[in-house]
């Protein structure tokens, strides 16, 4: 595993605040100069540690985001998830309790070709036993606090102003650079467009309107946390709203999302350790009083993350 100290620790909370924060501004905040920010990153990139992608807010492209529960028998979660974990739609597709249940997020351009994944591909399989679609219905704003380290006067440096959350309409253009991000959130300029003018332009627009978000792809186990685990909650409507808030709220949440199904709200926490783990469940979830039943799946094995998969 690769050992990380306050330098990268420090790099690795600028990126989470600004994936695209040049590294001499990163440099100038951390005290360091900017050719140890940028050998750090190098190196923390290769190890696969981190890793910046841009992703698309499918909300404001009118596409609907689905969270998928899929159980099945052990000697199949390695292929299926290997499989959901191709396809351009997924995002995050977890093998968890020991290789019984895979969850992934599933965001398709057009409702057929949703459809043909879930009514007919995976149902197709002998051994997949259950499928559950959980439609995202909206989020709470999270920061996992594992990711924290600079003080509120260096993260304010580095934040960039909120965006305006507005719909766009895409060209191919955009789509195009959309998919590089994905690939890479810090790809330069120059190899995002005809011009590296456009593309600063193209890229400028498409983040201000809040339809191109960065996201930090982080090894968890690399930063000292080592129990992750997928929540589904059973809410009380009348208080959802408020127990995803103070959920989201958490310092061991990295996801939440308000969900249909047989469970309506959904996260995923991050402890240091199973005992961490244990006392999040009992002492911050169990005291809530609008939550009637939890269900918790370890995480077993991250196939894909946030951005598109690379080949090894």
């Amino acid at each position: 595993m690769e050992s990380v100290d306050d330098v990268d620790r420090g790099l690795v909370h600028a990126l989470h605040l600004d994936g695209r924060a040049p590294f001499a501004t990163i440099a100038g905040v951390l005290g360091v100069s900017e050719n140890t920010v940028a050998r750090r990153y190098k190196r923390l990139l290769g190890a696969g540690v981190l890793r910046v992608v841009g992703s698309a807010n499918g909300f404001l492209l009118g596409r609907t985001s689905w969270t998928l529960r899929i159980r099945c028998t052990p000697d199949v979660a390695a292929p299926i998830a290997a499989a959901l974990a191709r396809r351009p739609d997924t995002f995050w597709v977890h093998i968890m309790s020991g290789g019984t249940e895979i969850s992934c997020n599933l965001q398709s351009h057009d409702t057929a070709t949703r459809d043909a994944l879930l009514m007919d591909k995976l149902p197709r399989s002998t051994r997949v036993l259950d499928i559950s679609a959980h439609a995202i219905l909206g989020g709470e704003p999270t920061e996992w606090s594992g990711l924290r380290h600079l003080t509120d006067e260096q993260a304010a440096l580095l934040t960039p102003p909120p965006p305006k959350t507005e719909p766009l309409d895409l060209d191919d253009e955009d789509h195009a650079l959309l998919s590089a991000l994905a690939g890479d959130g810090r790809a330069p300029y120059t190899a995002l467009g005809p011009s590296e003018t456009a593309a600063r332009r193209r890229l400028t627009r498409l983040r201000r309107a809040g339809v191109l978000v960065f996201d930090l792809d982080v090894l968890p186990e690399a930063l000292g946390y080592r129990a992750e685990a997928r929540l589904w909650l059973s809410v009380r409507p009348a208080g959802l709203a408020a127990t995803a808030a103070t959920v989201a709220a958490h310092p061991e949440t990295s996801f939440t999302a308000v969900t249909t199904g047989r469970t309506n709200l959904v996260a995923t926490v991050i402890c240091r350790d199973s005992a961490d783990l244990y006392r999040y469940l009992t002492e911050r979830i169990g005291v809530l009083d609008d939550v009637h039943t939890v269900e918790t799946a370890p995480l077993t094995r991250t196939v894909k993350r946030a951005g598109r998969l690379l080949p090894h």
